[in-house]
């Protein structure tokens, strides 16, 4: 079964300096029908104004995966962290027992556009950590490229939770068949452009909870960029 979320249905707050669309229940916004699906608890497209960004502020026991679209996003945390994170770059950040970190635009003309991931840990109370890769777009072209998993694998930052996480890039007509598992459920978030997953039409924004299927179709239209969850 193939369950879409359209974008134009996802929560939604603007409070200027940041404009920011929920997949699943966050913040303010609550609908118990959309709490997360299996472990993935938070999708969030953030576009952070120039010059602006979330102050300090505290998490623990969740993974966090920052994926930027345009733009530059500045990290510090109290880990001791401080990076840039960029189109390509996939940042992982174990909040486990408890960190502190701060998001900022640094650029004072170009708004910074990225997705904020939550994922559930399959262990509370882990050692807090982090980690930032680049994946290059010619690695993502035409297939999906694994870049988070539980144990590292393939050069994918590492993630403390049952879970796979993949990006690819398909020009129309491009595709690929991803074989779920007996069991396993899958969620693909259309990241830029449009896309057909299992013969439907999606455009940027709009995701697809995939359950009881053996296997899922993504095909390019235009060009369109996606991320698949493969979660318990």
């Amino acid at each position: 079964m193939l369950t879409i979320r359209p974008a134009e249905e996802r929560g939604h707050a603007n409070h200027g300096w940041l404009d920011s669309y929920h997949t699943f229940s966050f913040s303010s916004y609550y609908d118990p029908a959309h709490m997360g699906f299996r472990n993935l608890r938070v999708i969030n497209e953030d576009r952070v104004a120039p010059g602006q960004g979330f102050g300090t502020h505290p998490h623990s026991d969740m993974e966090i995966i920052s994926y930027v679209i345009d733009g530059a996003l500045q990290h510090r945390d109290s880990m001791g962290n401080g990076s840039v994170i960029r189109p390509g770059d996939v940042q992982r950040m174990s909040a486990g027992t408890g960190v502190t970190h701060s998001e900022f635009n640094g650029s004072p003309t170009e708004l910074v556009h990225f997705l904020q991931i939550w994922l559930l840990p399959s262990q509370r109370g882990i050692k807090p950590g982090y980690e930032q890769k680049t994946f290059a777009a010619q690695e993502k072209a035409g297939r999906l490229r694994l870049v988070a998993s539980t144990d590292g694998r393939d050069g994918s930052v590492t993630i403390h939770t049952d879970a796979a996480i993949y990006a690819g890039i398909f020009i129309d007509g491009e595709s690929v068949t991803y074989q779920l598992q007996p069991s396993r459920h899958g969620y693909v978030q259309v990241v830029q452009g449009a896309v057909q997953v299992g013969g439907h039409a999606l455009k940027a924004g709009d995701g697809v909870a995939v359950s009881g299927e053996s296997s899922v179709t993504i095909v390019g239209q235009g060009r369109g960029e996606v991320l698949l969850f493969d979660l318990p």
